[in-house]
């Protein structure tokens, strides 16, 4: 019997999650049962009630807003737990279509992705300000480069994942799931897909930044430090080899004019072209030492997919319960 477990990550949302419940499909081919979950970040406003009385299946809770990145690693892991076969993540402020869903799972169900991701194809998007478009654009590109991957709308929420992949899946980040995922799996050879979908129109404002500013720093430290946590050699490498070749050219100077006998007037030349000439070599071990620590990484990884693996063969699929939480499960 395959499940399909649809999760949405709330923050106050009591007044769109309705909408959402009632957009979402009730029968897909090739899934036999779907189930709702919704994570409630810390709300204020009744959403989890309001979650209950519009019959959603499964609720986590938690009893103090964590951010976007750990409701969704904690709907996740709920998912898993009550025996997802695939999940499929969506917001709960209706910005994306329930019709969709099938389309979004068509690859995962036969079998030719991991992870689908919703394009929303920035470009004609009408709430979107010329401005935000052309940075998300920006960043899709920065993202696809860094990840290896072909992702055109790196920052669309609306995803689909395999158990498989759901069970590799480890978020770091504070801040949001969206880049960070895209990159731990373009890393990790996972097949990824996309498809273009529709967007609703716009009924509120991002609850992730509080400005386009608080956006980019957010987003630009988490594709650094997650890119720099799978490529540490090259990061540090490139850094590096920067830092010496400055100090080289410098170097070389002073050497021009000690030939022409005017070195003693240049020796912080020689002072500056030592100082970098030791950094960059300093920055190329600890490339080095990032290197090993990353591939210890890579094992402590693997061994935490196999220990979910295991702990979830050994317990019945129930409901999602944990100490900074307050779960509920109620039927139908």
């Amino acid at each position: 019997m395959t499940k399909l477990i649809i999760q949405i990550p709330c923050l106050n949302e009591a007044d769109t999650l309705p909408q959402t419940l009632r957009d979402l499909p009730r029968r897909i081919e090739g899934v036999d049962v779907i189930e709702v979950l919704v994570v409630d970040d810390g709300s204020r406003d009744g959403t989890a009630e309001v979650a209950r009385q519009h019959g959603v299946a499964h609720i986590v809770r938690f009893r103090r807003h964590k951010g976007l990145a750990a409701a969704f690693m904690a709907g996740i892991d709920a998912a898993l737990k009550l025996g997802a076969d695939f999940i499929v993540n969506t917001d709960a402020d209706s910005q994306y279509s329930g019709a969709d869903i099938p389309k979004l799972l068509a690859p995962v169900l036969d079998g030719s992705a991991d992870i689908v991701i919703g394009d929303r194809n920035i470009a004609d998007l009408a709430h979107m300000s010329r401005s935000k478009r052309w940075l998300q654009r920006f960043g899709s590109w920065v993202v696809r480069q860094v990840s290896n991957t072909q992702v055109p709308d790196t920052t669309s929420g609306f995803r689909a994942y395999t158990r498989e992949a759901a069970l590799r899946m480890t978020i770091v980040s504070d801040f949001s799931y969206t880049l960070e995922s895209i990159i731990q799996a373009g890393k990790r050879r996972m097949a990824i897909a996309h498809v273009p979908i529709t967007s609703n129109p716009k009924t509120r404002s991002s609850r992730l930044f509080d400005s386009v500013f608080a956006y980019v720093k957010n987003s630009a430290a988490t594709i650094v430090r997650i890119y720099a946590m799978y490529e540490p050699l090259k990061v540090f490498t490139y850094i590096g080899v920067t830092v010496f070749a400055v100090g080289l050219a410098v170097s070389v100077r002073f050497l021009v004019y000690w030939v022409m006998n005017e070195g003693a007037g240049h020796v912080q030349s020689l002072v500056l072209s030592a100082v970098l000439l030791i950094v960059g070599f300093q920055i190329l071990l600890i490339g080095l030492l990032a290197d090993v620590i990353s591939g210890n990484r890579k094992l402590i990884e693997d061994l935490l997919y196999r220990v979910r693996g295991m702990e979830l063969a050994t317990r019945s699929p129930q409901g999602p319960a944990g100490s900074d939480s307050d779960a509920h499960s109620t039927p139908r």
